[in-house]
């Protein structure tokens, strides 16, 4: 498999996921590009870099040596290498860009924009040299799951814009990619109501559309400050101030006004919220796809943090790969 697409709901972390599978992928001396399709950056401030370029650069040198590109899509700059590979047009392209039609084509037709978007990546997968592919795998951290079928099944998209022609033909070769054994789309999720929905809703409508589904990353999990035999009991509101008693006697903090209560009152919203979670963590898992969690950071997201979610998802993909 050689092209992972990560989407998930905003917030939930897609692009963070996105960076550390690239690493976990490049490890022991793979080749690995992260392409960004939103032009938001996220990948340069991931990686303390420079804003990226449309051109590939190096952001990172994984275990083993491998290394890990990065690129982010710019639209006028796909339209104008389009023009050019297709039409040998590329000193006319820019003339159309200072006119600002290329903003205007791709305004009044959205699915050109994502043929664009959509057609460097396949060019990505695709590409070799000597006959062998320049990268062993491509992670496009991708948009969010409210439109990543619409992103991914441009054929469909294009279908009233171009019936036949150049254009027809890129967004079907993006699709026989697309569909192929060698691409999955993995969504990231955390266990709140809101990103667990629209994880279902994603994966039935690219299962409708035959786009491949990967994993599902449950991202920024937490484990229960309470001992499992206790949650049930604190959540039922079964605890009381008396019960901490002697604990707060031998840590020579009894006898401060509230604290007992306010600690009960804590515990108990702790162990409320920890049991939803478990009943979205089933109901993620009745989505009968692979699963893997990653936990949540108690410091900003940087490169060492980024190394650790490798290597956790490093263990699931190997996992997935046994299996």
């Amino acid at each position: 498999m050689r092209c992972h697409v990560v989407t998930g709901k905003g917030g939930t972390g897609k692009t963070t996921v996105a960076a550390a599978l690239a690493l976990s992928l490049a490890a022991d001396g793979g080749h690995v590009l992260l392409v960004e399709t939103e032009g938001r950056q996220g990948i340069a401030q991931l990686f303390d870099t420079p804003p990226l370029p449309y051109e590939e650069r190096r952001v990172a040198v994984a275990r083993g040596g491998g290394e890990v590109k990065a690129l982010a899509i710019d639209v006028e700059a796909a339209f104008l290498e389009y023009l050019d590979m297709f039409y040998n047009l590329k000193r006319a392209g820019r003339a159309l860009r200072k006119m600002g039609a290329i903003d205007f084509a791709t305004a009044i037709a959205p699915g050109l924009r994502d043929v664009l978007l959509t057609g460097k990546i396949k060019e990505a997968v695709t590409r070799r040299e000597n006959g062998r592919p320049v990268y062993d795998a491509v992670v496009v951290d991708a948009p969010p799951t409210g439109r990543i079928t619409r992103f991914l099944n441009v054929t469909n998209e294009v279908s009233g814009l171009a019936r036949s022609g150049p254009i027809r033909a890129q967004s079907d070769g993006v699709m026989a990619v697309f569909r192929s054994p060698q691409t999955a789309v993995h969504v990231v999720t955390l266990l709140e109501d809101m990103p667990v929905q629209e994880t279902a809703d994603a994966i039935a409508e690219l299962t409708a559309a035959r786009l491949p589904v990967g994993s599902v990353i449950v991202n920024m999990a937490t484990e229960p400050l309470l001992p499992a035999s206790s949650i049930a009991r604190t959540a039922e509101g079964r605890l009381t101030g008396a019960d901490l008693q002697p604990a707060l006697t031998a840590a020579q903090l009894a006898g401060i006004d509230g604290l007992a209560d306010g600690l009960v009152a804590e515990a108990v919203e702790h162990a409320r919220r920890w049991i939803s979670q478990d009943a979205l963590r089933g109901d993620v898992e009745a989505l009968g796809r692979p699963l893997v969690e990653l936990p949540l950071s108690s410091s900003p997201i940087d490169l060492g943090c980024l190394f650790e979610l490798a290597d956790r998802l490093d263990g699931h993909l190997r996992t997935e790969v046994a299996a």
